[in-house]
């Protein structure tokens, strides 16, 4: 089954079109990353697909119903939630006020207290500073508390936007691996990363996002001995290098 399928997709951002014709499928279950450089065009498209941008296209859909025309909190209650770059917690309160706010947010407070034991189960660190302020919190800690508030909803699909950026590599590393467990245990994932590296280890397939369109896409494994990631800004990717966004 098809959880988010994007056909000829184009976004706005004041007067300028910065997504042209865009493709894109992720498919029940799957990992899958879109890689580009600072500018290609990244951000923009959770924002159209979250419906806080203008767009037009043939097909925006998720789990078989359009989203064409659904206001951006709905699109939320129907599973579609993403994990911010900036993180967007509310500093002045504690941990668990914010981790419950994914709940409301979601419209589904009946089983919160349930997916918040799971959550600490997964982060033993928000378990240990559940009554402390949000704002206190480190650079690692804050990204733990800003997937958590996105699993308190019951995703179906949850959006990572550089879920590494200015994060310590050792962190990172910790990160991605509860990535990989989320999508293991059942959400399916489309990751939106600069560390094209860590990305292509954690995903099955790769989309790469040049100047608005799809320059390249296809199975991890290949796309990364590909002519396209060997040259320009991708040209580390193959070695393991960072790509600034």
């Amino acid at each position: 089954m098809t959880t988010l399928e994007i056909e000829g997709l184009t976004v706005k951002r004041g007067r300028s079109e910065v997504l042209h014709q865009v493709d894109l499928v992720v498919r029940e279950g799957e990992c899958v990353c879109l890689v580009g450089s600072n500018g290609a065009g990244k951000t923009s498209l959770i924002e159209g697909v979250l419906g806080l941008l203008p767009t037009k296209a043939k097909t925006l859909s998720f789990q078989g119903e359009s989203l064409l025309g659904v206001r951006p909190w709905d699109r939320v209650r129907r599973g579609l939630v993403v994990v911010p770059q900036n993180r967007d917690l509310f500093a002045g309160m504690t941990v668990e006020e914010n981790l419950r706010l994914g709940a409301i947010a979601a419209g589904d407070r009946t089983t919160a207290d349930t997916v918040l034991a799971e959550i600490y189960e997964l982060f033993p660190r928000l378990a240990e500073r559940a009554e402390q302020l949000a704002g206190t919190l480190s650079g690692g800690e804050r990204s733990m508390l800003a997937i958590g508030r996105g699993l308190m909803s019951r995703p179906k699909m949850l959006v990572f936007d550089e879920p590494s950026l200015g994060l310590a590599p050792l962190v990172v590393t910790s990160i991605m691996r509860t990535i990989a467990r989320i999508n293991e245990r059942g959400t399916t994932v489309l990751l939106v990363e600069q560390n094209v590296h860590q990305a292509f280890a954690l995903a099955s397939r790769a989309y790469v996002l040049e100047n608005g369109v799809i320059a390249g896409e296809g199975p991890t494994d290949e796309l990364a001995d590909s002519e396209l990631m060997r040259r320009g800004y991708l040209g580390s990717a193959a070695t393991g290098g960072v790509v600034t966004t």
